[in-house]
C-alpha cells in the first residue's frame, strides 16, 4: 500500500505542476483503501436512514451553484435523516484538496470528477466503486444520460461517478454596442466569417472596445468550438494529436486573425479575464459555457445590456458545433459511510432532484430532457440557445493523461496570443508535444 502511495503521490504531483490544482476537508479517510465490502449492503438505498446513515461532507468548486445544490442537499437530509455538509471553494483549492486527500490525507465523501482527472482518479482506486450500487438502484436511469458522459467515468468495467449536468456554449453580446453600431443582433445564422466582419466593425481604433476576446485557456467555451465547426480535431479517432489536421491549422489561422485584430491584447485579457471584461462593457461579444449564467444572471450590466444566440457556423460544413462536458458525482473509497455516500449520489441523479436542479437554474441537467427546465429559470436571457446547440456537439476531447498535453497546449498558445509565435509553428510544436505525452502515458 505505501509504494501504491508513493505512485499516487507522485502521480498527482505532476498534475498540480502542470496547474490544475485543489483545501483541505473535514469528511471520510484518505483514497486508495480496500473497499470490497462496500457493495455487500448496495441495494438499500430506499431505506429512510438505516446503514446509510451518518454526516456526509460534500465538495463542490463553483460557488454560484452553491445555494441551489444546499437546498436539494436540504431535501436530501429531510427525506432520508443523513445530514450533510457542503464545501465549495474555487478550483485550484479543490483539486488541492483531492490531491491531499488521495495521497494520505482526508477526503470528502461525496464531491465532482471532471474529465480531465477520472482516469487518474479511478486507476489509483481512490474513488468509491458504483457498479453494484448502480445496478440494485431502483432510482437511478442510466439511459437517460449521455453515453459519451457515462462512458467518461467507467475504468475496466466499472462505473465510478453518476452523471450530474452537461453543458454547452453559446455566444453572449452586448446588445447596446449593437444599437450603437446600426448591427442586428446575432441569430445563429452567421457564419464565422460574417461573426469576424461584424467583430470588426465592433472593434474601435483607440482600444476602447472590441469585437471579441477569448485567451487560450478559453478552449472548450472558444477555440475549440471553432476548430470542430471547421472540420477539425484536437485528438484523432487513433489517439494522436489533430493540430495537424488541415481543417484544424485552418481553424487555428482563423482564431489567430480574430486574436491580431478584434481582440483586446493578451496581458489585458490575462490580467482582467474575458469575462470581467464582457461584464464591464468592454467587449461586444464573448463565447461562454452554460455553467456561466448563474453568475451572469446576477449582474446588473449584464441584465440590461446582454443577450445570447447559437454559436456561428461554418461556411463549408454548415456546422455550428458546441464542446459539451459534464461533471460526475463520486465518492471516496475510503468514506467512512458509503451507502449514505451513494444514497446521496443517487438522489443527485435521479429524475426529480436533476429537473429540480434545472429548475433551480443550477446549472443544465444530464438527465435527458430536464433542462427544458432550466431555460425558465430566468425571464432575464433567452436561454434557449444552450439548448438548441444540442443538435450538434462533440464531447470535450480527453486521453488517458488530459492534463500532461492539455496544459501544455495552452502554454504553446500563449506564445501566439502575445505575438511571439506564428500559429503554424504552435500547430506543429503542439502536435509534436502531444504526441510524444499521448504516448508515455501509463494506464
Amino acid at each position: 500500500m505505501k509504494n501504491k502511495k508513493r505512485l499516487i503521490a507522485l502521480g498527482l504531483a505532476v498534475a498540480m505542476t502542470a496547474g490544475t490544482v485543489m483545501a483541505c476537508g473535514k469528511g471520510g479517510n484518505g483514497g486508495g483503501q480496500d473497499t470490497s465490502d462496500n457493495a455487500d449492503n448496495a441495494g438499500d438505498s430506499d431505506s429512510k436512514g438505516g446503514d446509510a446513515g451518518g454526516e456526509l461532507n460534500v465538495a463542490i468548486w463553483d460557488t454560484n451553484q452553491q445555494d441551489g445544490l444546499k437546498k436539494i442537499l436540504d431535501e436530501f437530509t429531510a427525506e432520508t435523516g443523513i445530514k450533510t455538509t457542503l464545501q465549495a471553494m474555487d478550483w485550484s483549492s479543490y483539486w488541492t484538496l483531492l490531491e491531499a486527500g488521495a495521497t494520505g490525507g482526508e477526503m470528502p465523501d461525496v464531491f465532482w470528477m471532471h474529465s480531465n482527472e477520472a482516469v487518474k482518479y479511478m486507476s489509483n482506486d481512490i474513488l468509491l466503486d458504483l457498479t453494484d450500487y448502480i445496478e440494485k438502484s431502483e432510482k437511478l436511469e442510466m439511459d437517460k444520460f449521455p453515453e459519451d458522459l457515462k462512458d467518461m467515468y467507467v475504468w475496466k468495467d466499472k462505473t465510478y461517478a453518476v452523471p450530474k449536468d452537461r453543458d454547452t456554449i453559446a455566444m453572449w453580446y452586448n446588445k447596446k454596442m449593437f444599437d450603437d453600431a446600426g448591427i442586428p443582433y446575432p441569430d445563429g445564422s452567421w457564419t464565422w466569417d460574417e461573426f469576424y466582419e461584424i467583430a470588426e466593425k465592433l472593434t474601435k481604433d483607440d482600444g476602447s472596445q472590441f469585437g471579441f476576446a477569448a485567451q487560450p485557456s478559453n478552449e472548450q467555451d472558444t477555440w475549440m468550438n471553432i476548430v470542430y465547426s471547421m472540420g477539425g480535431t484536437i485528438v484523432k479517432d487513433d489517439n494522436t494529436s489533430g493540430f495537424d489536421d488541415p481543417n484544424t491549422v485552418k481553424a487555428m489561422e482563423f482564431v489567430e486573425k480574430c486574436v491580431q485584430n478584434v481582440m483586446p491584447d493578451a496581458n489585458t485579457m490575462s490580467e482582467t479575464g474575458t469575462d470581467v471584461l464582457f461584464q464591464s462593457g468592454k467587449v461586444a461579444m464573448i463565447s461562454q459555457g452554460s455553467w456561466m449564467v448563474a453568475g451572469f444572471k446576477e449582474n446588473e450590466y449584464l441584465q440590461e445590456n446582454a443577450d445570447i444566440a447559437r454559436l456561428p457556423k461554418d461556411a463549408e460544413t454548415g456546422r455550428s458545433v458546441s464542446l459539451y462536458n459534464g461533471l460526475g458525482w463520486a465518492a471516496s473509497a475510503g468514506t467512512k459511510n458509503p451507502d449514505a455516500a451513494f444514497k446521496l449520489i443517487e438522489w443527485f441523479g435521479s429524475k426529480e432532484m436533476q429537473e429540480k436542479q434545472a429548475e433551480l437554474g443550477v446549472t443544465m441537467a444530464a438527465y435527458e430532457g430536464a433542462s427544458d427546465a432550466w431555460v425558465n429559470n430566468t425571464d432575464v436571457f433567452n436561454l434557449q440557445p444552450y439548448l438548441d446547440a444540442m443538435d450538434d456537439t462533440v464531447f470535450r476531447p480527453h486521453t488517458n493523461s488530459t492534463l500532461a498535453w492539455w496544459n501544455p497546449m495552452c502554454e504553446e498558445l500563449v506564445k501566439v496570443w502575445n505575438g511571439e509565435e506564428k500559429m503554424t509553428d504552435a500547430c506543429k510544436n503542439i502536435t509534436d508535444m502531444m504526441n510524444e505525452k499521448i504516448s508515455e502515458e501509463s494506464y
